[in-house]
């Protein structure tokens, strides 16, 4: 089936909106949920009073720039010379406060304020969707019900234990607060309180923000010390399969392998250091060997372009001004959620299990995109390129199809 095709197919299949009726319903249904969960009427009440829908939560919800982005774009963005500059001022205005945080926590200041830089902009956009409004159209409908749900329920208990005030809920339009955006959940578990005022406020208070961020990364294993990742050179035999996110081997082991090091020469780090080969725009890419703390910082948002974004940017902010060596296939582009879809269908019907249909490059579909390139004598990265769907589809691509761009 031709890429148009394809594509035309699974929008034909996908579910008429629901109405606002429909939504009121869910409210009244998911009311008993939130007081099974321990969350008071009055509370629930007071949350849901003129609460509606959304519309643009809906088309965000498929539309995260992170994925919606070539990576290039991405990370050209996000290490703009405004974003660099203003980073080492607030670095400088704060260091105090970020060394006292830094040995609490064993988590490098540069990452604290390159995490603080991509999130708000340093604190100047936390953004400005009503969280309840914002995760109830979340948990109502769409890809993220269940994340919208169980967020849901954590921001009523923010409110119900006074952690917040109804108004301050305002952030992103997936429910992320504060200066370096926590979700109810994460802020529930990872908030601190660093002046004991009695508020975890990841608002105003700079060292409630640096120390919960701090604490949240800790738990998340990161190493003191530690780097983020080193960009390599493969050697011309390079085995693309061995850049998968479930194989990480010491240094000592990749250097044997042929990897070297751009920029910093791999056998001045311990040799047993694990890491895994990433390449971000697949084996036309540049290539990085990524350690523990790339992982670490995965878990505060995973999203390869946000890691590798974080890492560059501290790297930065630590005067370290070695840019990336390789170029970026900058003649590709991103797909579109209804190229990705239509990608995982091209490859279901070609016998490779990509998991759902669904327009996420997870790992089930980079798995079975890896086993088709392998079929086809094709560099197996798992990269899903606008050139990988057209050979899929026998199609030839250009730009992308007329219609929403994700």
């Amino acid at each position: 089936m031709r890429i148009a095709g394809v594509i035309a197919a699974l929008m034909l299949a996908g579910a008429a909106p629901a109405s606002a009726e429909d939504f009121n319903d869910w409210l009244d249904g998911f009311r008993a949920e939130a007081a099974a969960a321990g969350i008071r009427g009055e509370v629930i009440d007071e949350a849901f009073r003129d609460l509606r829908v959304n519309p643009r939560v809906i088309e965000l919800n498929d539309n995260q720039p992170e994925f919606a982005r070539a990576i290039w774009d991405y990370i050209d963005s996000a290490l703009s010379e405004k974003r660099i500059a203003d980073g080492g001022v607030k670095l400088a205005e704060n260091r105090a406060l970020l060394d006292a945080v830094e040995a609490d926590y064993g988590v490098d200041a540069e990452t604290i304020v390159a995490i603080w830089g991509l999130e708000s902009a340093y604190g100047a956009q936390m953004g400005d969707y009503d969280v309840i409004e914002a995760l109830a159209t979340l948990a109502w409908q769409g890809r993220r019900t269940a994340y919208g749900r169980a967020q849901l329920i954590g921001a009523l208990k923010i409110l119900q234990n006074g952690y917040a005030p109804r108004d301050l809920l305002r952030g992103s339009w997936a429910g992320a607060m504060g200066q370096t955006q926590f979700i109810p959940t994460t802020y529930l578990t990872f908030a601190i309180d660093r002046d004991r005022d009695g508020r975890r406020d990841l608002w105003t208070n700079l060292g409630d923000v640096f120390a919960s961020t701090a604490n949240y990364l800790a738990h998340s294993n990161y190493v003191a010390g530690g780097r983020w990742g080193i960009e390599v050179t493969l050697p011309p035999d390079f085995d693309y399969a061995l850049a998968d996110v479930n194989i990480r081997r010491a240094v000592v082991e990749w250097r044997a392998g042929g990897l070297a090091g751009v920029g910093a020469d791999l056998g001045d780090l311990d040799p047993n250091l694990y890491g895994r080969v990433f390449l971000p725009a697949g084996a036309r890419g540049p290539a990085f060997l990524a350690f523990q703390n790339f992982e670490a910082i995965l878990k505060y948002n995973n999203s390869t372009a946000y890691g590798l974004a974080v890492g560059l940017l501290a790297n930065r902010l630590a005067g370290d001004d070695t840019l990336i060596a390789a170029a970026w296939p900058r003649e590709d582009r991103a797909l579109t959620l209804d190229e990705r879809k239509a990608l995982q269908q091209a490859l279901k019907d070609k016998g490779f299990d990509p998991g759902p249909v669904d327009g996420v490059i997870g790992a089930a579909t980079r798995r079975a995109l890896r086993n088709w390139q392998r079929s086809e004598g094709l560099p197996p990265d798992g990269y899903a390129s606008a050139d990988t769907l057209a050979r899929l589809t026998g199609a030839a691509m250009g730009a992308a199809p007329s219609g929403r761009m994700n």
